[in-house]
């Protein structure tokens, strides 16, 4: 039996989402370097420890190289003639928009471009991938979207609340802790069916996480729409799910948002049927059935970090973007512009 070559994975940073695709990946036997920032390179020099919330257990990843240098992305490796099997951007929407983030999508198109070489764009945001073809020039059936449904942060930046049977001791020492309980860890779309098979069966050695694939349009129509809800958890303080009042103004606002985004053109039928059939008791139940499964990790506090604090920018230019795309294709958008303004008021 022939043994499958080493593959070569090239994370573009080392936050939460970069450090647990990496050890996942590493697990399964890839080769696996971050590309970081300066400031992120001296936290790499040492082992990073990681702390399950499932198992209650501290892992601890040594097995990844880096560079602080995009000129690194280029040269060979001699099993394929390319440095890198697969490039997976862990970036969030904003930053890759900005000019250091365009400067990197543009190295690697003229370091991609004529390889084997596939893209992973692993970054939440509304039809990001055409943007990303257009800017680095990389040819459409090496590109997919995907997407780290495992919850990750950093302990020793925030503080989340404790439930049994968190080991304090451990959680503190923590570079990263994390969860994954929400089925696959991670999803890729069939953008390029290649590219994400590819993948997926990558990442599904490590025999600790899953990642499935799934249709472009059923990822973009369940995530986006997400973001309406996660704006009015932040106007109303970021209650507990099941407390959340489903007639109350706020709350219809966001269904109103979320059906308005659902219907968008880009969602295709399966957005269409998304919006028919969601409800403001659905989504509730939904969010108040994740913090369940998601226990002991804090759901409410987790997002509270996460979305009303760390990535905010990345989620009001999302919304702004739907409104974009809803006007475009005729519709009004009222309840995304009104969470909009309300959530920039706020």
């Amino acid at each position: 039996m022939t043994a499958h070559p080493k593959q070569h994975v090239l994370i573009i940073g080392a936050g939460s989402m970069g450090l647990i695709s990496g050890y996942i990946l590493s697990q399964g036997g890839a080769d696996v370097t971050f590309l970081v920032r300066p400031h992120r390179a001296k936290i790499l020099t040492r082992p990073q420890l990681l702390y399950s919330y499932d198992d209650n257990d501290l892992k601890t990843y040594t097995d990844y190289n880096f560079s602080t240098d995009p000129v690194d992305i280029t040269g060979a490796n001699a099993d394929d003639h390319v440095k890198y099997d697969y490039i997976l951007i862990t970036l969030d929407g904003h930053a890759l928009k900005n000019e250091v983030g365009l400067e990197l999508v543009r190295t690697l198109g003229d370091v991609v471009r004529g390889t084997k070489t596939k893209v992973i764009i692993g970054t939440v945001f509304l039809d990001l991938r055409p943007w990303f073809l257009r800017t680095s020039g990389i040819d459409a059936d090496k590109v997919t979207n995907g997407q780290l449904l495992i919850h990750a942060y950093e302990p020793k930046i925030v503080t989340l609340p404790l439930h049994e049977p968190t080991d304090a001791k451990l959680l503190a020492q923590a570079d990263q802790a994390y969860t994954d309980k929400l089925g696959p860890g991670f999803v890729v779309d069939d953008s390029s069916t290649a590219v994400a098979e590819g993948f997926a069966e990558l990442y599904n050695a490590s025999g600790i996480s899953k990642c499935n694939v799934m249709p472009a349009a059923e990822l973009g129509s369940f995530s986006s729409p997400m973001f309406a809800i996660l704006a009015v958890s932040d106007l109303l303080g970021w209650p507990k799910y099941e407390d959340i009042d489903i007639e109350g103004e706020l709350w219809t606002l966001a269904i109103q948002s979320m059906k308005e985004i659902q219907s968008l053109r880009v969602f295709g039928e399966t957005g269409q049927t998304a919006a028919q059939t969601t409800t403001a008791a659905g989504v509730r139940d939904q969010f108040v059935g994740i913090a369940k499964v998601m226990y002991p990790l804090d759901f409410v506090a987790f997002n509270k970090y996460h979305h009303g604090a760390k990535v905010n920018t990345q989620d009001r230019e999302l919304l702004r973007l739907c409104i974009s795309y809803g006007e475009a294709d005729g519709k009004s958008m009222i309840a995304t512009q009104e969470l909009v303004k309300l959530v920039e008021q706020h």
